[in-house]
């Protein structure tokens, strides 16, 4: 791959119009702003990103993560342009140097497909065809359709979201550029051809996929088992996925500090295991003499360091590791080759992570309730659409937006229909429409 041809500002489905503008803004600065102001986006304040929406303590929601993520990438992307800058000096593509605007603007977009409640709600929808009641359309749909809604993933989803033509939207979706498009795809083939159940995009999507790459010069791999079909990553994936990842392990340590579920000692300790004695030593000098004394400022100054020697870390790693990753070679993430001492840290982190937080009753609450709030929710809308000449059925579809094909002559369509409606929503709507049309509860008139 070659850095002049993958950064490219073409836009999905206007290819061959000519935009006027009116502003000095780039084109991904437009992408960006497009993400900001977007309804998808907007919606994430309101879906769970670990812990329950907050109470009196305010921890993260899937919004709040996605612009610290954001913020991680953009500098990320500015760290890296700069190195390749002074290996490549006027080499490079004047559009190359917004690396860092692409980057920021997949992160905004990297979450824009989860469904309510999260991994929960996830499985919610892959079980009920697998394991629930809607396992008899097997039989009635197309193996690769099969695939892409028992595996249903909140990656391939927000590929979908951005790039699928709703009835009423432009073609091409938000019709955001091929770079950015390219860099939220993590996993770089369809579910059909998925080695595991993550996957980059449903094989509805995958000739949007095979324009971007073919356009971006992003190779196809040597096919898989069976014939799989599969392509390289796009390389600012992995700037966009090591920002993922600071973010969202470190901020759950800091949010599990927030709720009681982890000590301020334990939390001072699990922040400082990320650096050698020297650097311990300076960094709690600093907090002296800047006199932290209050715990909360002293784990955010202690969380804000660790960022930033990870964000360090990540660069230096793509920077080495440059000529893989443009061969599409490079295997893992960019965490995985971070020097010993952070990437114990880091690990370390996970696993108290999966003991203390993931397992912690209040989260697991939220999976169980989620889970069957979206079972529900799935079992009753697919019976309306197969039975749409029922009373029942039609009170229930006539609530679905006319963006989403819910009345199609096409089965595999009006399936699609229900998934992106009830993955689109938020997880108070979701209960909302649970407690209405399961009788629970009755709209204040």
């Amino acid at each position: 791959m070659e850095w002049n041809q993958l950064i490219s500002n073409c836009r999905l489905g206007q290819e061959n119009r000519h935009l006027e503008r009116h502003d000095d803004r780039t084109e991904f600065k437009r992408d960006y702003d497009r993400l900001i102001f977007s309804a998808p986006f907007r919606r994430l304040q309101n879906k769970t990103q670990v812990f329950p929406l907050p109470g009196s303590i305010f921890v993260h929601n899937r919004l709040t993560h996605s612009l610290e993520v954001a913020s991680v990438g953009m500098s990320l992307g500015n760290d890296v342009y700069q190195h390749l800058h002074k290996r490549y000096g006027e080499a490079l593509s004047p559009l190359v140097s917004e690396i860092g605007q692409i980057v920021a603007a997949a992160c905004l977009a990297h979450d824009l497909g989860n469904p309510p409640f999260g991994h929960s709600g996830e499985k919610a929808i892959q079980t009920f065809f697998t394991e629930g009641k809607g396992n008899y359309l097997k039989e009635k749909v197309s193996p690769e359709f099969w695939e892409d809604i028992t595996r249903f993933d909140g990656n391939a989803n927000a590929f979908r979201l951005l790039t699928h033509s709703f009835k009423g939207r432009r073609k091409g979706g938000f019709a955001m550029t091929y770079s950015t498009l390219a860099s939220i795809v993590k996993y770089p083939y369809a579910s059909f051809h998925a080695p595991k159940n993550k996957f980059g995009f449903f094989c509805s999507e995958q000739d949007n996929y095979l324009t971007i790459a073919h356009h971006l010069g992003i190779p196809q791999i040597k096919p898989g088992a069976e014939g799989q079909q599969r392509w390289a990553r796009y390389p600012l994936v992995y700037l966009v996925e090591a920002a993922d990842d600071i973010c969202y392990e470190i901020m759950d340590i800091e949010d599990a500090y927030k709720l009681k579920i982890l000590s301020c000692d334990e939390t001072v300790q699990l922040m400082l295991s990320f650096f050698n004695e020297d650097s311990k030593n300076r960094i709690l000098k600093r907090i002296s003499d800047e006199e932290l004394t209050d715990p909360n400022e002293k784990i955010q100054y202690l969380r804000a360091c660790v960022i930033g020697k990870l964000e360090y870390e990540c660069v230096q790693v793509f920077i080495n590791h440059e000529r893989e990753i443009l061969e599409g070679s490079f295997i893992g993430s960019l965490i995985d080759y971070i020097p010993s001492i952070p990437n114990e840290a880091y690990v370390n982190c996970t696993k108290v992570s999966k003991a203390r937080i993931y397992r912690s009753r209040p989260v697991l609450d939220v999976e169980l309730s989620g889970y069957r709030i979206m079972a529900t929710l799935m079992e009753l809308m697919v019976e309306a659409i197969e039975h749409p000449e029922r009373y029942y059925s039609q009170q229930l579809i006539g609530r679905v937006s006319s963006q989403y094909e819910i009345d199609s002559p096409d089965l595999e369509t009006r399936l699609m229909a229900v998934i992106d409606y009830i993955s689109g929503m938020t997880d108070v709507y979701a209960l909302d429409v649970y407690q209405k049309i399961c009788g629970i509860s009755l709209p204040i008139i």
